[in-house]
């Protein structure tokens, strides 16, 4: 069973259709139960850092996710409710992973809109995707390139466009917009057993 957190952040319907497109069965949830009995757990997002994180915590979500041993994936503000803290709103996060995210600086157009190049390429996520593919990117704040990191992209510097460790897995840009390219990476997520 596939299981998409719901948490009062926007884009859940369009991280569905896409499993619905691989003809991936799914369900809507901010049930503990639920979540944490599932195959695989999907945080997407597209909302602000420290009211999505109260929700988790109101709804004991918080320590539902960072319990798990499967597969889970964060998507958009899920990479960085990911991550230790985030500057938006000065707030803590999950703490899955180091790196902390921070507001992008504004020396160009932000927020970084629109379809960009990931680099350096590491595991299982981005089999068969090839280095330099497209992504589609919807933020202003970003996570900084650390150890967690297995996908780069540069907008006015360079940032984590996806990170990974254990079970764990994010990207910053959106999968479930990014046509072919993005449909392998969900496909990939959905293959992985830990």
């Amino acid at each position: 069973m596939i299981a998409i957190v719901k948490y009062n952040a926007g884009n859940i319907r369009s991280v569905e259709n896409a499993l619905k497109r691989l003809n991936a069965a799914c369900v809507i949830s901010d049930d503990p139960t639920v979540l944490e009995s599932a195959d695989k757990l999907i945080l997407p997002g597209v909302g602000e850092a420290s009211s999505a994180m109260a929700y988790l915590k109101q709804k004991g979500l918080d320590t539902v996710i960072k319990q798990r041993t499967k597969p889970t994936l964060g998507i958009c503000l899920g990479l960085q409710l990911f991550c230790s803290y985030s500057e938006e709103g000065n707030t803590p996060c999950l703490g899955i992973f180091d790196e902390q995210v921070k507001k992008f600086p504004p020396r160009y157009k932000v927020p970084h809109m629109g379809w960009n190049e990931i680099i350096d390429l590491k595991g299982p996520l981005f089999n068969e995707v090839k280095t330099n593919s497209d992504l589609y990117f919807v933020h202003s704040y970003y996570a900084e390139v650390g150890p967690d990191t297995v996908a780069a992209c540069d907008y006015i510097q360079p940032f984590s466009a996806a990170l990974a460790r254990d079970n764990f897995y994010a990207t910053q840009f959106h999968p479930e917009k990014s046509a072919a390219v993005g449909e392998q990476i969900l496909s990939n997520f959905l293959k992985l057993n830990v």
